[in-house]
């Protein structure tokens, strides 16, 4: 007796994505633990799954991974244009501690924020709210560089008059040079910044769901609201938007390296983000899916070893 035997005339009808296959998906989460970086056909040859023992670990070593590519970068002489999430954050810390320790000034570095909290109509909430993504950036990364920081006229955050010129602004400095690398965590029904699943009975192609670069007042999933109120507003679905502006597959899978992350544990063995960790892995590309898309991507995924399961009932 599981959710697949007992779907029919249950809530959940018409609740979850009406693209998922459930059986593939309870087959993606099904594999062993240690089978979880065996590679797949449609993975990119430089795609990299990154195990981490503890989310301490984590921070570290995506951190390391973001400070080590902006580093490159300049070497390089080449600008760095930052797709960047709110959501993971501990790697932010660590990434500016690297970048001060090596003394690598930031001037060279384009931030575009890949999404933001809004109404239907795309108003978004002051920069200073403390739930807004804008704020949450400024503290957590761009403040704390000091003097090394990216120039204020270089950080773009998805309000409705910025987000719509993220495409151009970013093909103009790819036509330059610039390295676009894409920064992400993964929802728990598998979104890209708040590119959610349902979106995909849209378009008529998989090249016109591609091709889409954003979207203003995107309607959200009702577990991605259930999502973010656990792991940021504390368990009060009250404060929690129900629509974002964000960044759309003709920006995320545009990257010309990709750095993930999934860490999603909780305390007592308790976890919400290892299927969506499997089925970004194992699924296959399907825009029902939008996660099952990175892996096609050059880059490198970190996630908790926790993660990786034995995805199976814990009742101790």
């Amino acid at each position: 007796m599981n959710l697949l035997t007992t779907y029919t005339g249950s809530m959940m009808e018409g609740f979850l994505p009406r693209g998922w296959d459930l059986a593939r998906i309870d087959a993606c989460c099904a594999q062993p633990p240690g089978s979880i970086g065996e590679r797949q056909p449609w993975w990119h040859p430089r795609f990299q799954p990154v195990p981490c023992e503890s989310v301490g670990d984590f921070d570290v070593m995506m951190g390391h991974e973001i400070a080590t590519a902006i580093r490159r970068c300049r070497d390089e002489g080449r600008a760095a244009a930052l797709i960047l999430p709110v959501g993971p954050m501990g790697m932010y810390r660590w990434a500016v501690y690297f970048l001060r320790e090596w003394d690598v000034p930031c001037d060279h570095v384009f931030g575009f924020n890949m999404d933001e909290w809004s109404d239907r109509d795309g108003n978004t909430l002051p920069p200073e709210h403390p739930g807004a993504f804008q704020n949450a950036m400024e503290s957590a990364f761009y403040g704390p560089l000091g003097e090394r920081t990216v120039p204020a006229d270089r950080r773009w955050f998805a309000t409705a008059d910025r987000l719509p010129h993220y495409a151009e602004r970013i093909a103009e400095l790819k036509a330059h040079g610039a390295e676009l690398i894409v920064i992400f965590g993964i929802g728990r029904v598998c979104h890209i910044a708040f590119w959610e699943p349902h979106f995909a009975a849209e378009y008529p192609t998989l090249d016109a769901w591609k091709a889409q670069t954003h979207r203003i007042g995107a309607r959200l999933h009702p577990l991605t609201i259930e999502q973010n109120a656990l792991t940021s507003f504390k368990s009060r679905t009250t404060l929690v938007p129900a629509f974002a502006n964000t960044i759309g597959p003709g920006l995320f899978l545009g990257a010309d390296r990709i750095i993930g992350g999934a860490e999603g544990v909780f305390d007592r063995g308790m976890q919400w983000q290892g299927a969506s960790l499997w089925m970004t892995l194992r699924y296959g590309p399907d825009p029902w899916v939008p996660s099952s898309f990175m892996p096609t991507l050059p880059g490198r995924l970190f996630y908790h070893t926790g993660l990786a399961g034995p995805l199976e009932p814990d009742m101790h």
